[in-house]
């Protein structure tokens, strides 16, 4: 006696074919869908690392033409009269030795931003430099331009570092300078 068989013949075969090509394209979406989401986080970090790049271009640009501006006035007397802006009464010598003062400090201050010099680094180059007197000078004639900086501003924060070492340096004992003062926590 013969088997008779019920439904359609094979389907079981077609159903275990479509699922598997189903499942296949579904793992391949899913393959695609991880492949693109890497590429566009990579994508996503050039992107940052072209505007850090940039950004660090457009400091050094700006450094490099303040640097040119601070020249001509330090060789020229009569171009550093334009830059005395200082809250006290400056010599032509006086004037010259402050907008050299400016340029050391506007130095760190660009090696900090572009990422050469960390905070640590920064305090202790300044620490150093306020050692000599000129800078001394030249940071306390300048007070008042440092209070028109933006309150949140990376040149004002240290601006203020600078003020609160200047006086720990005043009100320690002048033999161990290179260990006065505590760089605030950020």
């Amino acid at each position: 006696m013969a088997k008779r068989k019920t439904g359609a013949p094979g389907l079981g075969t077609a159903v275990a074919a479509g699922l598997g090509l189903v499942t296949g394209a579904l793992a391949a979406l899913e393959s695609q869908r991880r492949t693109l989401n890497s590429l566009r986080l990579r994508l996503d970090n050039l992107e940052e690392q072209v505007t850090r790049t940039q950004h660090h271009a457009n400091l050094a640009n700006q450094q490099h033409l303040h640097w040119e501006l601070l020249s001509k006035a330090i060789d020229s007397p009569e171009l550093a009269e334009v830059l005395d802006i200082f809250e006290v009464p400056a010599s032509p010598q006086e004037r010259r030795q402050y907008l050299f003062a400016n340029a050391l400090y506007t130095n760190l201050l660009f090696y900090y931003r572009i990422g050469n010099l960390s905070r640590d680094e920064f305090f202790g180059r300044v620490r150093g430099l306020l050692q000599n007197p000129v800078v001394r000078a030249y940071w306390f004639a300048t007070r008042g331009q440092r209070a028109t900086l933006p309150e949140d501003s990376d040149e004002a924060e240290l601006g203020r570092i600078v003020d609160d070492l200047l006086h720990q340096l005043d009100e320690a004992d002048g033999e161990e300078w290179w260990v006065v003062g505590e760089l605030p926590t950020e």
